[in-house]
């Protein structure tokens, strides 16, 4: 009985020393939805209603762009979600919950919060991303795309990708392409130009795709089927990666070469290298559900949960 208690408490300790921790952290003002890293500084989608702005070599926090509270069905005064942010030039986007269950849409810039259209235009949007200073693509549940020129106030195009429900987007690094994910499991490439298809990726995940993400090439998925699966278009290539939990969130390397998903209930990220499929490591101490995975270099990474903690990682 002893031997047995000695294997197993052995085990335990190999176990928990497989499981890298993070290096460094930033605490957030609220749960983290969306976690953004550009020309050196950290941007956090919170749920409660601001968006914080962080220095990546100090950790410490530089901005904090808060927007008005919103009325909730009951009458009570509540905090917005922020569902999305981003950024280009000198400009911050921010997509935000709105009453009546839909959303509005806020860009900062010079110090100042400008809302460009609130929940008059009745639109659900799940995500907000720029496609140049003057225009920004949105992407409602309804899995429409849409277009939209800030300056002139109207759309340039908007197209209904399908009948299932949007999931996710993803711009590749020039802006030309956007990856949708929905609950078909099958992933469609746009052209953002014009709105139309270019690829349609089908048959790998077999459920709701909850996340995507597209780096040099590369595109990777985060399902409710337990897989990540890898695409490599240009090549016409894929294949997928199993776990044993639903995979909430994935994100892939500068490089393409490395990517990160959310793998098991314990709120572990593994990494796994795209070319030669072999694992790098596990990465804990996340204390929720995975939110977002982001790439700073090959080297380094950040995970985001439903938590205020954004934990640092170094890949080893």
């Amino acid at each position: 009985m002893k031997i047995i208690t000695l294997i197993t408490l052995l085990l335990t300790l190999l176990f928990s020393q497989e499981i890298k921790q993070p290096v460094s952290q930033f605490t957030s003002s609220g749960p983290v939805v969306d976690l953004l890293y550009k020309d050196g500084k950290v941007y956090s989608a919170t749920n409660a209603s601001c968006v914080d702005i962080f220095d990546f070599k100090s950790r410490e926090l530089i901005k904090k762009i808060e927007i008005p509270k919103i009325t909730d069905f009951m009458g009570d005064v509540v905090h917005s979600k922020v569902y999305s942010v981003d950024v280009i030039d000198d400009k911050i986007l921010i997509l935000s919950q709105d009453k009546q269950g839909f959303r509005r849409v806020h860009l900062h810039q010079n110090g100042k919060t400008e809302l460009l259209f609130d929940y008059n235009k009745a639109l659900t949007i799940a995500k907000a991303k720029f496609l140049n200073s003057d225009t920004i693509l949105l992407g409602l549940l309804s899995n429409e795309l849409v277009s939209y020129n800030i300056k002139n106030n109207s759309n340039n195009w908007i197209i209904q990708v399908s009948a299932a429900k949007f999931s996710d987007f993803v711009l590749n690094e020039s802006k030309s392409e956007v990856v949708v994910a929905d609950e078909s499991g099958d992933l469609k490439i746009h052209s953002t130009k014009d709105g139309k298809r270019i690829k349609l990726l089908a048959g790998q995940n077999l459920d709701n795709v909850f996340q995507v993400d597209y780096k040099n090439g590369i595109i990777a998925t985060a399902g409710q089927d337990r897989r990540t699966v890898i695409y490599t278009p240009k090549l016409n290539s894929s294949y997928y990666l199993e776990s044993d939990f639903l995979i909430y969130s994935v994100g892939l390397s500068p490089s393409g070469k490395i990517v990160g998903y959310y793998s098991d209930e314990a709120n572990n990220v593994t990494l796994v290298n795209t070319i030669t499929k072999s694992k790098i490591g596990i990465y804990g101490g996340n204390p929720m559900t995975i939110s977002k995975i982001v790439f700073i270099n090959e080297k380094e990474f950040l995970v985001s949960s439903d938590a205020n903690v954004i934990n640092l990682y170094n890949v080893k």
